[in-house]
């Protein structure tokens, strides 16, 4: 049984729709509605890798007419298996335009005037009256497809009731012969000696690969022959004590040695000697905006200028008909586009050679695979049954029909203003026997992406703009966790803001050594900066693989203890297909195991800021990847070695970049 019926306009008019059950009406008319959270999420943003959408215990099904801009959805409990809803949505669209052509064709010419909203136009039109007779066709057609399920439901219950009465009579005992059968019993038990022979062969080797295989009819047993082979090579000797030199060092030597910044007499001189010109390149300086705030650059794509103010406006320019196909934006589906000439209504088959086309050119920018096959249906999606012109005209459909997609896609849900949410939480009002938290942000991510050095790169931009900061070392596993941040904390302090000067008291290390509990010194370091007036606690967390189960309950309870303001997933540029794995068991672990550890809803990653973008040139699928499947923001780009290395990430250069060739 159906709960839900709607057709609505892409400009989010609905035009008709019914709710077949006492609860599904009450639902649909709140905020909460599946049909909103399904339009909001898997139509606006374009993120949905099922052919159905589920939420709240309901399965929705869609359909779209874009000759006259409409979506058909229907909703019915996730249990029920409906086997009849395609072909519902199939015929409610087909039956729904037979109907009513002249009024769709009307309304649509109408919203497309541009002197009018669609507001005023909607309410110009009277659907109830329009519609009158589509709950009558809408009934019977049900009707009809309901029947039809019902009837198969049953053929399908007779096809399968006399195989059932065979199987249930007792088995013959010419049924059981095969087991009684001692020529199979002999022939397991001769499998059994040559698997145990194998093994004891393999076995001798030490199950090295490229081993010797012994000799046949060697007469000797080949276990006897590798034992005493591998014997004498466990005899190894005793490791020696490794001497400097032929005399043991001095105190000289080993204070040449000594690079420890708790090092007597000469840490001063340690600092002096480093170079804080090399630690910020001039060239990739963020700029101040008139209010004093300093903002790290934008990434730009073009290495040349081409005289274009708009980036997007080049990535949606249509091809000239005498430039060749390599040398214009998607260049390389000239040839495909070349077949849809002439002014037609556009097919499945039509589209299905260029969405082959695209989805082969987004996966060379390094889309994961799975993300390049929904976009492509999204687009084609948006383009069945619309009608085109000339070539150019075609080409640029599909173009901009994909540039939309990419845009809708990465275009986040939330604000990317980090330094506005760590003030408005600096500046909230609290109670006179409150004392303010330091805005938080943990750091996760697998091994080796490059955390601790971007996290650095984060609080040189949080100091320029006068910060206080406190690096809390919760990676208490990798050696040399904390002998690093402890270097960075030296230097951000000797640049101090602008560039320049001491600032000492704007940057400090919170650790705790070794082996101890991540969570737990996160937790101290948020009330250590909290007693000391500190603005920001970045909290540095160890590498670990989304696999990892202990580890990611462990992380878990990190966040769950401490709930940081923001959880930023550091990812590396160069993955592809890899990102979407990781970010997904990532997000998935930390709500999962959160929630079971604390109370309330689990928290997911809110952000992620990507490493190594100077690395892939305009291959910046992963960005596009791991925005589709988190529908989260990307904060940052990582592209450097230096604390300027950092950089904002424009929607319309990514679009740019992608549709290049």
């Amino acid at each position: 049984m159906l709960d839900h019926c709607s057709i609505s306009h892409k400009g989010g008019v609905v035009l008709w729709s019914r709710s077949f059950t006492p609860e599904a009406e009450q639902l649909a008319s709140t905020a909460a509605s599946p049909v909103n959270s399904l339009v909001r999420e898997a139509l606006i943003e374009g993120r949905t890798t099922e052919e159905k959408y589920e939420k709240d215990g309901y399965a929705l099904k869609w359909t779209f007419l874009n000759e006259f801009e409409l979506i058909f959805v229907v909703a019915y409990q996730r249990i029920l298996q409906l086997t009849y809803v395609d072909d519902l949505l199939s015929a409610m669209k087909n039956l729904f335009v037979q109907c009513y052509q002249p009024v769709l064709a009307a309304f649509v010419a109408s919203i497309h005037n541009v002197s009018t909203t669609l507001t005023v136009q909607a309410a110009s039109f009277d659907f109830k009256q329009s519609f009158k007779t589509w709950d009558a066709y809408f009934d019977k057609l049900l009707k009809g497809l309901e029947s039809q399920a019902a009837l198969d439901r049953k053929s399908r219950l007779r096809s399968t009731v006399r195989p059932a009465v065979v199987a249930a009579t007792p088995p013959s005992e010419s049924d059981n012969a095969p087991a009684l059968n001692p020529e199979s019993t002999t022939d397991e038990q001769q499998i059994a000696l040559n698997v145990q022979a194998l093994k004891n062969r393999l076995k001798g080797r030490g199950g090295r690969r490229g081993g010797k295989v012994g000799r046949v009819g060697s007469g000797r047993d080949s276990n006897t022959e590798s034992d005493s082979d591998v014997q004498p090579k466990r005899k190894a000797k005793a490791k020696t004590q490794r001497k400097w030199g032929d005399e043991v060092p001095t105190e000289a030597d080993m204070a040449t040695l000594d690079f420890s910044m708790d090092k007597p007499d000469s840490g001063s001189e340690n600092i002096g000697s480093v170079d804080v010109q090399s630690l910020v390149d001039q060239t990739s300086l963020g700029t101040r905006t008139n209010d004093g705030m300093y903002e790290v650059r934008d990434w730009d794509f073009s290495k040349e200028k081409d005289g274009a103010d708009d980036a997007i406006a080049n990535a949606l320019k249509p091809l000239d008909s005498k430039v060749s196909s390599s040398e214009g934006t998607l260049g390389t589906l000239g040839s495909i586009f070349a077949r849809l000439t002439g002014s037609k209504v556009l097919t499945d088959a039509d589209l299905k050679p260029v969405l082959e086309a695209m989805k082969q050119h987004l996966m060379k920018k390094n889309v994961a695979m799975e993300i390049s096959d929904k976009v492509c249906e999204g687009v084609g999606e948006s383009l069945v049954g619309k009608k085109v012109g000339s070539f150019q005209s075609i080409n640029n459909a599909v173009r901009v029909a994909l540039s939309t997609s990419l845009t809708r896609i990465l275009t986040p849900k939330t604000s990317t203003d980090l330094l506005l949410s760590i003030r408005t939480k600096l500046s909230a009002p609290l109670a006179s026997n409150q004392q303010r938290t330091p805005y938080s942000i943990a750091f996760v991510g697998v091994n080796g992406v490059g955390k601790s050095t971007n996290l650095s790169k984060v609080c040189f931009w949080l100091i320029q703009n006068g910060l206080r900061v406190l690096i809390a070392a919760c990676d208490t596993f990798r050696s040399g966790a904390v002998e690093q941040l402890r270097v960075h904390v030296r230097n951000l302090s000797m640049l101090g803001i602008n560039g320049a000067g001491d600032s000492k008291g704007r940057v400090e290390l919170f650790e705790r050594g070794y082996g101890k509990d991540a969570a737990g010194i996160a937790r101290e370091a948020i009330n250590y900066g909290r007693d000391h007036d500190f603005d920001v606690v970045l909290i540095d967390t160890a590498g670990r693989m989304q696999d990892n189960e202990p580890l990611m309950r462990a992380l878990a309870k990190l966040v769950s203890v401490n709930n940081p303001d923001r959880i930023i997933f550091v990812g590396e540029a160069l993955v592809g297909n890899e990102a979407v794995d990781q970010l997904t068991k990532f997000d998935r672990a930390l709500r999962d195991f959160s929630s079971a550890s604390g109370t309330g809803r689990g928290r997911g990653i809110d952000g992620m800021l990507i490493t190594k973008w100077d690395t892939v040139d305009d291959k910046v699928g992963a960005a596009l990847s791991m925005t589709y499947v988190t529908g989260q923001p990307i904060f940052f780009l990582g592209c450097g070695q230096t604390y300027t290395d950092l950089r904002q990430l424009r929607v319309s250069n990514v679009v740019q970049a992608i549709l290049k060739n």
